[in-house]
């Protein structure tokens, strides 16, 4: 093999790598807006979390708010509704689990679905898990909690569901306290 053939063969492997690596650039740059297309825009980007001011909401009341395009209930407990859900035997509940997404695979005691330690605040998606209606609150139903009107569905003072088609508890977002007086939601 001579000088020359070596040569020859060195430029040739350079134009590959250099056809090669100009063909996966351009590859790159065709397919970037493509793949870039399909991230969330950023009004759905801004909606992943919401700060949530409840220094104007009373004791015994709540408030709704919109988040990713869905009610959510956050309610200051009475004393009464505390126990009320308290006082409830797991076995009584069509629904055994949390579905709190601060506390996966936990069971449906208010411990594991109310906010904070003293069980003041719940924050719960105000939806009715049967077919998604937005249940009545204040106290609605057989047992003081909400009452979906479209089917029958009872949820308690802790949003667990106690009578009706719904098969289960109302879904807990993942929520935690900022500050004293702000609830961040997502």
């Amino acid at each position: 093999m001579s000088h020359a053939d070596d040569s020859a063969g060195s430029r040739r492997d350079f134009l590959y790598y250099a056809t090669a690596g100009a063909g996966v650039v351009a590859t790159s740059a065709a397919v970037w807006p493509l793949v870039n297309q399909m991230n969330p825009s950023a009004d759905v980007r801004a909606l992943a979390s919401i700060d949530v001011d409840i220094s104007g909401i009373a004791e015994g009341s709540q408030l709704t708010v919109l988040w990713r395009g869905k009610p959510v209930f956050i309610r200051y407990r009475t004393a009464d509704e505390i126990k009320a859900a308290q006082d409830v035997a797991l076995g009584d509940l069509v629904d055994t689990t949390s579905n709190n997404n601060n506390q996966p695979e936990t069971d449906a005691s208010d411990a594991n679905r109310a906010l904070d330690k003293e069980g003041k605040w719940l924050v719960m998606m105000g939806v009715c898990t049967h077919l998604g209606c937005v249940p009545l609150g204040d106290g609605a139903g057989d047992f003081g909690g909400w009452f979906c009107p479209c089917h029958g569905s009872q949820y308690d003072t802790s949003g667990r569901i106690r009578k009706g088609p719904a098969p289960r508890n109302m879904e807990v977002p993942v929520a935690a306290f900022t500050n004293e007086t702000t609830i961040k939601l997502g």
